[in-house]
């Protein structure tokens, strides 16, 4: 990033390439080509020296109370098998820049580890003796968590390590830290191999390993290793248990417990406010350039301060792209008179996210067409949530949201057949103005719970605890010539968080407005903030 290299910066690159030993040598070939690095001895001395101690803040994570209860129910699952899920490790973005790291979201809910800092750590639930002390007092696993020892500046990596060491990403939680974050004891990383063929094999009383898989290529291809040295050489096998350990974590996950609801409390809170500068910032950016992207940078700005980031790419689709249910390029103009959708949602540093959509008159006000539109979503979200009970289905919900939409899109002349045929399998003619899905589950994923099966998803019973969406929308495009002109070009999605408490549903999201007259008495507010800013 404006390195000028001379001729004679080239002489010196080469005498200290001849100077590299070993590793090093591999590494300066490497990376050399951009970067002048010194490798001398003198040099490698004098950044060992005068250094003053710098140690990460220590405390034990809120989350640790929570997750040896989580671990406790998957280790009954799997009793007598090692269980191996990976961190993750930081994935290219281009060249030798990497995406900011996010871990695993099944290592985050079972270490309780959220943020950026365990890049390629392994949590290890390693089966008990069945005639031990743990086992007789309930246990069936002791968890381990290895990770890389910290590179501070009693380390050669402290300034030659660019992944771990502290010179280039400041302090970093090792060992010790991780133990006391966690509550989990932790080993260096590189005893793992060694802890994980530990009694592996097909005898009574040996060990089976299984690995969440998709997580870490290297770890993955190290649990195969092993597996194929003690007798577990079928690939179709062990790909089929590590399916049964992945589908579990995911369903463990449905129900949240008192942190975890929280933590979501937490993060529709900051999205309120990514909201609230939005809409300040939404009067001047009209009709200008790229004026999705001004917005769609105000929330994240948001995301930033208040949380670790994003939960997933915004969509601010205004005008004709709002029908177009993943727009993400936010290249438009905001243009005055249009509506405006917004799904977005916060992500807080426990890696928990909201995601909320709301749909905005540009100006600041409804048009009775859009009025008419706005309220017919409205009303089918309203539906969903009634149907939303303890004992109910997502499927319940989706068919209650769906009645509506199609008994408006009848009433508007724009159903070419009966309500009841439209909803029936043979019809489903109105879903092509919904052709998505109207509620899934949310926590630590945007779609929590995806690998779970059909039946413990869609149809299984909705349980309190559970934290989903509903979100109806209409979406008529502008190239949709079975519509009249002026629908054509309107996207409108309303989407909140819905916790299922023993009494019946709760609005997590209750305080982000989205009645017609509270939506716009919201945004003259923010607009008047925007002007005083």
């Amino acid at each position: 990033m404006g390195e000028v290299i001379t001729e004679k910066d080239k002489e010196y690159e080469a005498q200290e390439r001849a100077a590299a030993p070993g590793d090093d040598q591999a590494m300066a070939d490497r990376v050399n080509n951009r970067s002048l690095r010194p490798n001398s001895d003198a040099f490698r001395e004098f950044m060992k020296s005068g250094w003053a101690d710098e140690d990460p803040d220590i405390k034990p994570l809120e989350s640790s109370k929570f997750t040896p209860a989580r671990r406790a129910t998957l280790g009954k699952a799997f009793a007598g098998e090692r269980l191996v899920i990976p961190a993750g490790q930081p994935k290219v973005r281009n060249n030798d820049c990497d995406y900011m790291f996010r871990p695993d979201s099944t290592f985050a809910y079972y270490t309780g580890l959220g943020t950026d800092y365990e890049a390629g750590a392994v949590l290890v639930l390693n089966p008990v003796d069945p005639d031990s002390p743990e086992a007789k007092a309930g246990a069936t696993h002791v968890p381990e968590l290895f990770v890389a020892p910290r590179a501070d500046n009693s380390t050669a990596d402290f300034f030659m390590n660019a992944h771990y060491g502290e010179y280039w990403v400041g302090p970093r939680a090792g060992l010790v830290e991780m133990q006391a974050m966690t509550g989990i004891e932790t080993h260096d990383i590189a005893q793992l191999a060694d802890a994980l063929s530990k009694d592996v094999g097909t005898e009574a009383g040996a060990v089976r390993v299984r690995v969440v898989s998709e997580t870490d290529p290297q770890i993955t291809a190290l649990v195969n290793e092993v597996r194929k040295a003690n007798g577990f050489a079928d690939p179709d096998a062990n790909a089929a248990d590590d399916d049964k350990l992945r589908e579990f974590t995911s369903e463990a996950r449905m129900c949240k417990d008192s942190y975890e609801v929280g933590e979501m409390r937490k993060t529709i809170s900051a999205t309120k406010a990514g909201f609230d500068r939005l809409l300040a910032t939404l009067p001047e950016a009209l009709d200008k350039p790229r004026s999705e992207r001004v917005l769609e940078g105000a929330f994240n700005s948001v995301s930033r301060e208040l949380g670790n980031t994003v939960g997933y790419d915004s969509i601010v689709a205004s005008g004709p792209h709002a029908p177009i249910l993943h727009w993400m390029r936010n290249t438009g103009v905001v243009r005055n008179g249009d509506l405006l959708l917004v799904d977005a949602g916060v992500e807080v540093d426990s890696l928990y996210t909201a995601d909320i959509t709301r749909t905005f008159p540009t100006n600041g006000r409804f048009t009775d067409l859009q009025k008419r539109l706005y309220q017919a979503v409205l009303d089918s979200q309203q539906a969903g949530f009634e149907a939303a009970k303890v004992g109910a289905t997502y499927s319940d919900i989706h068919h209650a949201c769906m009645r509506v939409i199609a008994e408006r899109l009848h009433e508007w002349g724009l159903l070419p057949v009966s309500v009841e045929e439209s909803l029936s399998p043979e019809g489903q003619q109105h879903r092509r103005w919904l052709a998505c899905g109207v509620a899934h589950h949310l926590g630590l994923d945007v779609h929590d719970c995806a690998q779970a099966r059909f039946e413990s998803y869609q149809g299984a019973e909705i349980r309190p605890g559970m934290i989903f969406t509903i979100e109806p929308g209409l979406y008529f495009r502008a190239d949709d010539l079975l519509i009249p002109p002026e629908y054509r070009g309107i996207g409108i999605r309303i989407e909140d968080d819905v916790l299922m408490t023993e009494h019946g549903p709760e609005w997590l999201s209750a305080g982000i407005p989205k009645q017609i007259d509270d939506v716009e008495e919201w945004m003259a507010d923010m607009a008047a903030k925007g002007r005083k800013a």
